[in-house]
């Protein structure tokens, strides 16, 4: 590795050939810091890459796949010999209700946006705890704190980003690693291309994410600036502050607002 990459951050993150993942791409790649593009469409992230200049890079990479995890470590190791920061990005939708969701779309779900998420900790955390340094990023939702209905196998898979990531928080603090956990809400995306759902939940989403006031460019900045710094959760609409607040203090008070949110819903679909 020659002295000039060594002046430089790198930042791996996954999905990052559209939507969130490219936006985070662009703002780090903006601030200074050199970008890896992971995603499974590598003729997409070469594009990426390309456009954010020299010393960035694509990689093909299934994140369900932990062999090609443990060959993304070493080709960081031997083309980079460090990592500053892992956002682990990737993920997919699944809308519906707990008895709506194929078992299939269960497993598919958890498969790519919790156990995708856990083997890229689990492949670069003795990476990070050797350099005693770095930061990792996991991307949830908010649906993950949210509790609410007719998200059920992705509320689940993203609540489970949450909890593990506060275990390996306190796991690689002691090494210097400090880890993150963004749980955004409702953001214009392509998620809503590969998303499995009831028929008519697709506009809904679209509606929703079209409405909602908060960008993936606001997004990507919420952690650009969160990245050296010790905050762990990173909620990025300001409805969800609040309603996260609540929550934790007074659960029975949040359970009826969810409730009555559900009883409006009914009656406008009467």
């Amino acid at each position: 590795m020659d002295e000039s990459t060594q002046k430089h951050h790198t930042a791996l993150i996954t999905g990052a050939a559209s939507g969130l993942g490219e936006a985070m791409a662009r703002r780090f790649a903006a601030g200074g810091w050199q970008v890896i593009i992971a995603d499974r469409n590598i003729d997409v992230a070469r594009r990426v890459a390309e456009s954010l200049g020299e010393g960035n890079e694509a990689v093909a990479l299934d994140v369900t796949e932990p062999e090609q995890w443990q060959a993304l470590v070493e080709h960081v190791r031997e083309t980079r010999g460090r990592l500053d920061l892992l956002v682990n990005n990737a993920g997919v939708a699944v809308g519906g209700s707990l008895e709506d969701t194929p078992a299939e779309d269960w497993r598919w779900v958890i498969d790519i946006d919790l156990m995708g998420v856990v083997w890229g900790c689990k492949a670069f955390a003795p990476m990070l705890r050797e350099q005693g340094h770095g930061h990792v990023v996991n991307v949830s939702s908010f649906a993950g704190l949210a509790g609410a209905p007719q998200i059920n196998a992705y509320g689940t898979a993203k609540a489970g980003v949450i909890a593990m990531s506060e275990m390996l928080r306190t796991e690689l603090a002691p090494a210097g690693v400090h880890v993150s956990v963004l749980c955004p809400a409702f953001v214009r995306t392509n998620l809503t291309q590969t998303m499995r759902a009831p028929d008519g939940y697709h506009k809904r989403v679209e509606r929703w994410m079209d409405t909602s006031g908060v960008t993936v460019e606001d997004v990507a900045e919420t952690v650009f600036g969160a990245v050296g710094k010790r905050r762990f959760m990173l909620l990025t609409h300001g409805n969800t502050r609040w309603l996260w607040w609540i929550k934790r203090w007074f659960p029975e008070l949040y359970h009826r607002m969810i409730m009555r949110s559900v009883r409006k819903a009914m009656r406008h679909r009467a």
